[in-house]
């Protein structure tokens, strides 16, 4: 999720019930991760990831920085794929 359309930013910033909805129509593991989370972890994601093309760690620093129930939530169901 580096590059984001328009659409796909107004998805990210969509209530849940939108958002979860759009998690259930995409490929990606990650973009259905990202879809499924809470609304203000998503805003945080467009603020703080999104919103900076410049930085090229800002996703990771952006992860880093989450609670660990994002964090793990991540790891089960992206990275370990369950």
């Amino acid at each position: 999720m580096s590059a984001v359309s328009a659409a796909a930013r107004r998805l990210l910033l969509a209530p849940g019930p939108i958002a979860r909805a759009a998690a259930l129509a995409v490929d990606s593991a990650q973009e259905r991760w990202m879809l499924s989370q809470r609304r203000e972890v998503r805003r945080s994601y467009v603020a703080e990831v999104v919103d900076r093309p410049g930085d090229e760690n800002a996703r990771e620093k952006w992860m880093l920085a989450q609670p660990d129930e994002v964090r793990m939530s991540y790891v089960r169901e992206v990275l370990d794929g369950s």
